[in-house]
């Protein structure tokens, strides 16, 4: 008679040995909370994600690379050598960074006569004037055209034997120069050109702001018998200090990197570098000369500037900023 042995299998000491404690509904609804935080955290993830790594490799990483090339001998196809604050050093000695350096400043001065001629000109055109709104398109029309196009037509005007400047001149009997070629009068001409291209750009803006400026405001001051000039001193330009403020800032940081117009208008940098700006003898120094490390070392120092301007721009805005009269 044979006996089978039946060989029970050890038990698991790792499975709990009955079904476990029921949670409570509170429980439940902390766990779903969990899961549901989760979930929303690894969505939001997601969606962070793209413009976060787009700002380190098109931000972050350039700007980190633009510091080490500064420091470095490089034509910008063979290797890097590095040397040190050489390139800094040179800069304290080249006469042309210093004259372009002159130059871009220089070409600031249009910044402020822009402003208020587009102040003026939006006070304008917010009155009820016949053909206001062709008027504003018309205004705008530069702003919204190609900037190498406008060049080259500035630059026919500007011509001195035939260009359309000197001939309204001599309808009053005088004898206009050759702007582009003499260097007392190629500064003020480019500058009078950037001042017609963005004067729609800062109109439309001033235009807008204008008219968001609560009617009542103008109203109680005329009953409190304040004039026009009044009103718009005490009432309206403390209301369109925002729009001032950010045309300011916006026109420095385009000012400071002008280059299409001059390369264009003066390929060579005017006579005896005169209308040569700090981007364009950069661009030269880079992709002409190949001297890649120098024009970065330029490119570091123009950015700490502009960005000191534009801190100082901020903090005299805050200290500045006043209420309405």
């Amino acid at each position: 008679m044979t006996q089978t042995a039946s060989i029970s299998a050890p038990a698991d000491k790792s499975r709990p040995a009955g079904p476990g404690p029921e949670l409570t509904p509170e429980q439940r609804a902390k766990q779903a909370n969990r899961r549901l935080h989760k979930s929303e955290h690894r969505w939001a993830l997601a969606f962070v994600a793209p413009p976060v790594v787009g700002f380190l490799l098109f931000t972050v990483y350039p700007v980190v690379f633009a510091a080490y090339a500064s420091l470095t001998s490089w034509n910008g196809l063979g290797p890097m050598t590095f040397v040190g604050l050489d390139n800094y050093t040179r800069l304290l000695s080249d006469e042309y960074f210093r004259t372009s350096l002159w130059n871009t400043f220089f070409y600031m001065i249009g910044i402020p006569i822009g402003l208020v001629l587009a102040m003026l000109l939006a006070l304008a055109l917010n009155r009820k004037i016949p053909g206001r709104t062709a008027l504003r398109t018309i205004y705008y029309v530069p702003v919204i055209s190609s900037l190498a196009a406008i060049a080259i037509v500035w630059q026919f005007a500007y011509n001195g034997d035939f260009g359309l400047v000197n001939q309204v001149l001599s309808w009053f009997g005088v004898q206009g120069p050759d702007w582009l070629a003499n260097t007392a009068t190629v500064k003020p001409a480019l500058i009078l050109m950037a001042i017609w291209k963005g004067l729609g750009y800062s109109m439309l803006l001033y235009l807008a702001a204008i008219q968001s400026v609560p009617s009542s405001l103008l109203e109680a001051a005329a009953l409190d018998g304040a004039n026009a000039f009044q009103r718009f001193r005490s009432i309206t330009l403390p209301m369109v200090r925002p729009v001032t403020f950010f045309l300011i800032v916006t026109n420095i940081i385009a000012g400071s990197q002008i280059f299409t117009e001059i390369n264009i208008m003066t390929p060579t940098g005017g006579p005896e570098f005169s209308s040569a700006s700090i981007v364009w003898y950069i661009v030269r120094q880079a992709f002409r000369y190949q001297q890649m490390g120098y024009a970065t070392a330029m490119s570091i120092v123009l950015g700490i500037l502009v960005f000191v301007i534009t801190v100082v721009q901020f903090r005299l805005n805050r200290r500045n900023s006043f209420s309405i009269e």
